[in-house]
């Protein structure tokens, strides 16, 4: 029986479009630049032009991973991309980054698990590294959110975002290697988030369409109690797998779902906010881009180094929720 491989991180890299959308653009609906920042603690976000695709923004921050990596894009075996906005039913987005980034000798396949989707998708590439299946695995996490997103609810426009953050995964000779990774799903609960309309349960028609069914229905109070719950649960168990305390992780890397959320999983578990990755304010919710980007950030900032143990977490539709721990 072949023996597991190590796998660690080699490069990371992120995107967002460029057109940035303040707390003053919402003028089309009851809100102000106070109101949001208070309840949410966004301050802008970015927004992709019409023509601009989840698999352009993707391919963007895997430029940069790649770059980062020193990884050639014809040496990629594998590309896994979490996202709930693909270009296209199919074929997967995935394999358009396949053909943009020239990917010649890769695979390609989607994981949707809505804001837990890098979180998947990480798991997904570590599994195929780990098991000598691939050799080097693009992993990302990337949305178009403004396409699904309803800029006349004023209780969920004002949270989303749009951007795209990438990992490049091998076998590791070095102290980086991926320690332990947490993937839970819990179905029956479409009514905290969904997109009602677009599937087979029920096609897009002109009823839905007039209905609005086709944009995400969230229920706040409910995301919030679910969310810290999972958060701090879940960098507790990472910390139990690494055999350490929860003080010795040197940076979480959350879900940008709301700070207030953040801010109390801190409270909760007792670490400071300034080890904690949060970007929020800059990008509002980016869905399964959130954690790549916000690990990208820390990392080029120098606020993750080789050696550094990180807790990576995050929670979405499904529900879904997980967890994945790395001494990068």
């Amino acid at each position: 029986m072949t023996s597991l491989l190590k796998v660690g991180i080699a490069g990371t890299g992120s995107y967002a479009p460029a057109r940035v959308m303040t707390n003053n653009d919402f003028k089309e609906i009851e809100t102000s630049d106070a109101w949001i920042r208070e309840r949410t603690g966004i301050r802008e976000r970015r927004i992709a032009e019409p023509g601009e695709a989840t698999s352009h923004i993707a391919a963007n921050a895997c430029r940069k991973a790649l770059e980062a990596a020193n990884v050639a894009a014809e040496d990629i075996d594998l590309i896994v991309t979490g996202t709930i906005t693909p270009d296209n039913v199919f074929p997967s987005t995935s394999c358009h980054l396949q053909h943009q980034l020239g990917c010649v000798h890769a695979g390609g396949l989607d994981v949707s698990a809505a804001c837990s989707g890098f979180i998947y998708s990480l798991s997904t590439g570590w599994a195929y590294v780990r098991a000598g299946l691939a050799r080097n695995v693009l992993c990302v996490g990337a949305e178009k959110l403004s396409s699904i997103t309803d800029f006349k609810d004023r209780t969920s426009c004002i949270l989303f975002g749009d951007g795209a953050g990438a990992v490049v995964l091998r076998p590791s000779d070095s102290p980086s290697e991926i320690l332990f990774s947490s993937l839970h799903a819990l179905g029956g609960h479409d009514a905290v988030m969904s997109v009602p309309g677009g599937g087979s349960r029920m096609p897009a028609s002109h009823e839905t369409i007039d209905s609005r069914l086709h944009y995400m229905r969230l229920k706040g109070r409910e995301v919030f109690k679910f969310a810290v719950t999972k958060m701090v649960e879940q960098v507790e168990l990472c910390a139990s797998k690494c055999g350490v305390p929860v003080s010795k992780i040197a940076m979480v890397v959350p879900h940008q779902v709301n700070l207030r959320i953040l801010e109390y999983a801190a409270e909760k578990l007792a670490i400071p906010l300034d080890r904690m990755a949060i970007n929020i304010d800059r990008y509002g919710n980016t869905s399964s881009a959130s954690v790549p980007i916000a690990l990208d950030e820390a990392v080029r900032a120098g606020r993750i180094r080789r050696g550094d143990l990180v807790v990576m977490v995050a929670f979405g539709a499904g529900l879904t929720w997980g967890s994945v721990a790395v001494r990068y």
